[in-house]
């Protein structure tokens, strides 16, 4: 869940730059979206690595996810 929260965060934020400071930050939010498009493939994610060796909630791979709602 935190993944998801700190995508749509960085999505808004950058296109509120995008449209406030400078065009270029929407390559930011390009990098975003592409960067969860190859999520939702290869079922690699750098930050979920990263928040789950500092413990935070909400940071387990997908199959347990789905074996935790059965």
């Amino acid at each position: 869940m935190i993944i998801r929260r700190m995508a749509g965060i960085v999505v808004v934020l950058s296109v509120a730059l995008g449209f406030l400071v400078s065009e270029k930050f929407f390559y930011f939010t390009a990098f975003v979206g592409l960067n969860l498009l190859q999520s939702s493939y290869t079922n690699f994610c750098l930050p979920e690595k990263l928040f789950a060796k500092l413990g935070w909630f909400g940071c387990r791979p997908a199959s347990a996810n789905a074996k935790g709602a059965r």
